[in-house]
């Protein structure tokens, strides 16, 4: 006797499991809003940034059944906007000179 499908079994668990890749992302970017709200505004734009390139990284080799809501157009749409923004990002927080206070 076979045992059912995780979906079948336990929907939520399996709905869970699917969005973990997208989890992992929103909690990092919440991570770094905080850090921008202590004060240090580029440490956190730069995480964002790293995030985002990850998260393009996620949708190009995750199989569509396990990359769950980081899927929204096509996978080359995806990665493409996903880790553009990452990099324009991360490139201008950089180039913007830094001044003490």
């Amino acid at each position: 006797m076979t045992r059912p499908p995780l979906y079948v079994r336990r929907p939520f668990l399996a709905g869970l499991i699917r969005q973990l890749p997208l989890l992992v992302v929103l909690v990092t970017v919440a991570v770094a809003l905080a850090v921008v709200t202590v004060g240090h505004w580029r440490q956190g734009l730069v995480m964002i940034g790293v995030v985002l390139v990850a998260a393009a990284l996620l949708r190009l080799l995750l199989p569509v059944r396990r990359v769950g809501f980081l899927a929204v157009r096509s996978r080359l749409t995806d990665v493409v906007v996903m880790a553009t923004a990452g990099v324009l990002l991360t490139v201008l927080v950089l180039m913007i000179p830094y001044s003490a206070p």
